[in-house]
Formats: C-alpha cells, structure tokens, sequence
C-alpha cells in the first residue's frame, strides 16, 4: 500500500479554495498510485482560530457541499482522504474512503492552548480499514501523548495517522524526536502530514514525512515545497 501525506498553505478563512487544493492533491496522489491521502490539521479553513471562533460558516459538516471537490476527487482517483476541519464543535478528521463516502470521524482529543477556547474535545480514539489495513488517527498535540499510539497498536492498527501543524525552529525538533519515537515504540508505521509557509501564527515548517516501525525516516518533504511525499507500506508488514 502507498501513502501519500501532503503539505500546502492554506489559504485563510477560505474552505472552498483550500479544498479545491486538496482536490488537486487527491487527483495527484490517486495517479502515483497512493490510496490515501493524509492532510494537515485544520487544511481546510487554515489554522485560523479567531475566524473559526467568529464565523460559523468556516465549520464543515462531513456533507458539506463545499467539499464535493474532494469527495469527487477520491472518487475519480480511487483514493481515500483524510480531511482535517473544523465540525460540530470539535477539531475533526473526516475520512473519505475511495467511493467518496464517509469512512470515519476523528475528534482531537488533546487541544493545544488556545484550541480550547474554540473547540471541545474528543473522547474516542479514531479507527478505519482500508484494503484490509487498519488505521488510527491523531491530531498534533494528541502526538505527544504516547497513550494513543499504545491503544492503536493494542488495537491492532498498522498506520498512524497525524495531521499536524508544527512551526520553524521548535517544532522541526518535536517532529524529529516525536514521530519516529511512536513509530519504534510501538511498531507502528507513523504519517505526519504538516502545513508549510504561513499557518495562523505559525510559519510552518514542513517535513511531512512516513517513518517505518522500526523509527526509520522511509519519505520526508522538505521544509518549504507544497505537494506529496509518499512511501510504501510493504504487504509483508500488514496485519
């Protein structure tokens, strides 16, 4: 199996136009042969929490129709995608299988400050099966909390996935000592897919990247190119 992760910048406060980026990104991913794509954390209206708090109509139900693009591109590309938002309150992962339909939901669980202020958390960890593969699914600041790594490896899961927004500076040397750590510890293959270039506050700094279960750094982006990264989950390893 391939995974793509992807890195981009999110244009502010405009969901339609960041879908239709993922769209593209979806289309690309399918045609290197990936069946999923995994996006960073809020990609769809950018990592805008003043406008999330002040304008509901940045918040996207699973059907929202702003996101057809995307549902339409997993369709056409038989890849599935991981779609991080802002939805019902929460700070959510809306996988969409290859058909374009609603495989699972992810709630954040561990809200960085701030995010508390406009989002509620989650309670439950996030699980879906794609080719026989199965899958957990984390959110940025979740990633620091090993606990859910654990439960995903106890619950039989392969993939790791995490949608993240880490900055220049400290947060290259988080995802350099976090990711792989999860990954080795817990015999999982780990995806983080980060923002770069201007994110809300951050100026993000990329390295979206897949680490192996033994914490090897199997694909890495660099810290300023938008577009994909994939790598190959060889069959041998799936469960």
């Amino acid at each position: 199996m391939r995974i793509a992760v992807a890195q981009f910048t999110s244009r502010p406060a405009d969901v339609a136009a960041n879908a239709a980026v993922m769209a593209d990104l979806v289309r690309e991913a399918g045609a290197a042969g990936a069946r999923i794509t995994v996006f960073p954390e809020l990609a769809l209206s950018g990592y805008e929490l003043e406008s999330l708090a002040a304008d509901p109509t940045l918040w996207t139900a699973p059907d929202d129709p702003r996101l057809d693009p995307v549902r339409d591109a997993c369709r056409a590309a038989g890849t599935a995608a991981v779609v991080n938002c802002a939805a019902d309150g929460s700070l959510t992962s809306h996988v969409y299988g290859p058909d374009g339909e609603l495989l699972a939901r992810y709630a954040k669980q561990h809200l960085h400050t701030g995010e508390d202020e406009v989002f509620r958390a989650g309670t439950g960890d996030g699980r879906f099966e794609l080719d026989g593969v199965r899958f957990a699914l984390a959110t940025c600041f979740d990633n620091h909390f090993p606990e859910l790594a654990e439960r995903a490896a106890a619950d039989d899961c392969t993939v790791y996935l995490a949608s993240s927004l880490y900055g220049r500076g400290n947060g290259e040397r988080e995802i350099a000592a976090v990711y792989p750590a999860l990954a080795k510890d817990f015999g999982l293959y780990v995806a983080l897919a980060n923002h770069v270039g201007r994110a809300g506050p951050y100026d993000a700094c990329g390295r979206s990247a897949v680490w192996g279960p033994d914490g090897t750094l199997l694909a890495q982006a660099d810290a300023r190119t938008p577009g994909l990264t994939v790598a190959d989950v060889p069959p041998t390893d799936l469960r």
